[in-house]
């Protein structure tokens, strides 16, 4: 008993002097690892009335007690149970293989002292710029990011790093942004100039260079699941790269990211759309395509609208909709109805289930190239006047 009671007059000590708790930063990620296999979606099914996913349910009433009590650790179920030194009675149990750190009890008992604020899922949270915090050294932060960072430092007692020679910089931030080492005239020049803005004129040149696009192009295409090949046992050959240039050229162009994320759910939509926001669509024709010839292709044509649901939701949601493909999702707030709704909307290609051997399957559009587009131009001007001589 007397070591509970120094135990939470040391953690009252420490909540004095520490910042607020925030539920998605500091209290969801240990709940996540230490507790919900066992508090989680599968509670009812082990027989374990508490849930801790769940705000509700994390504060009811279980007879008298309570996880839970915001602004009451002492009275708090959840916080005896991690401090006690009874092996029958501590959280998580010895048996899960897990324990919580003398860190992470104390953020937990902050949080609950704090009034146990909870929050929904950060994709559903509207961002809102904060306040910058106080720091040590208001001469090191040369920006707002910075002050961040000096802050979790300062936290941590620990000190900035030296800053980096100027031939680190170069390599580092022309790496990051292009995805290639500077050139020895590149490194040549940066050292030239001793100017105080010279790192972000070298910033300013990379964001420019074509290189550019196309290393920020790389995680979207892995994202959504770009290939010249279809996949399957043939993964025969099919021409994509046209949207991959695409994607590459909208990076270059700084294009704004609503835009960027209309063009590729619903490009060929847009009142009197170019042939570059139709070909934004191809997004949606990046899945696998089965050329079997013993396949259903029905069944083909589901999997291809199931692969866009999912592709969807991850990349413009951050959300997952797989699991709702069969039941109402245990972790995301979505159900198998609602699931079939978002299905709907992509369930309007007309595709044939099974795809063409070699080459695209369609339907397809005609994207010719800027410098084949202007041949063409240049074509049927000269058969217009063709035309008009032999008149």
């Amino acid at each position: 008993m007397i070591r509970a009671l120094l135990t939470f007059v040391l953690f009252a000590t420490f909540l004095s002097a520490a910042r607020p708790v925030e539920f998605n930063r500091d209290v969801r990620p240990i709940l996540s690892d230490k507790c919900l296999a066992c508090h989680g979606a599968d509670a009812k099914n082990k027989n374990i009335p508490l849930r801790l996913d769940i705000e509700e349910q994390a504060k009811a009433d279980l007879g008298g007690r309570r996880a839970i009590v915001p602004g009451s650790p002492e009275t708090s179920e959840l916080i005896r149970r991690i401090n006690t030194d009874s092996k029958a009675r501590k959280m998580p149990p010895v048996f899960t293989g897990h324990s919580l750190t003398d860190a992470e009890r104390r953020i937990l008992t902050q949080w609950v002292s704090e009034g146990a604020k909870w929050q929904k899922h950060w994709s559903f949270i509207t961002p809102e710029r904060p306040a910058l915090p106080a720091v040590s050294n208001q001469q090191w932060a040369r920006n707002a990011i910075d002050r961040f960072i000096l802050e979790r430092l300062d936290g941590e007692q620990l000190k900035p790093s030296v800053e980096a020679s100027k031939d680190r910089l170069i390599r580092r931030v022309t790496l990051d942004l292009t995805g290639l080492p500077p050139t020895p005239k590149e490194v040549d020049d940066f050292f030239a100039d001793k100017s105080p803005d010279a790192y972000d004129k070298l910033v300013s040149r990379l964001l420019v260079n074509p290189r550019y696009g196309e290393r920020m192009a790389m995680r979207w295409l892995d994202n959504a699941r770009y290939a010249d090949s279809n996949g399957y046992q043939y993964d025969g050959e099919r021409i994509m790269w046209r949207w991959r240039d695409y994607v590459i050229e909208s990076f270059n162009k700084n294009k704004p990211f609503d835009q960027f994320v209309v063009e590729q759910i619903a490009g060929d939509l847009i009142p009197n759309a170019t042939v570059e926001q139709k070909m934004g669509t191809g997004f949606q024709r990046n899945h696998r395509a089965n050329t079997e010839l013993g396949i259903v292709a029905e069944e083909y044509n589901v999997e291809y609208v199931i692969d866009r649901v999912e592709t969807n939701s991850a990349v413009f949601m951050g959300l997952t909709f797989g699991c709702a493909r069969c039941h109402n999702h245990k972790y995301d707030p979505l159900t198998q109805k609602e699931m079939y709704q978002f299905y709907a909307y992509f369930n309007n290609v007309p595709e044939q289930g099974r795809a063409m051997k070699y080459g695209n399957s369609p339907p397809m559009i005609s994207t010719p190239t800027r410098e084949q587009q202007a041949q063409l131009t240049q074509l049927v001007h000269s058969i217009d006047q063709l035309s008009l001589i032999h008149i």
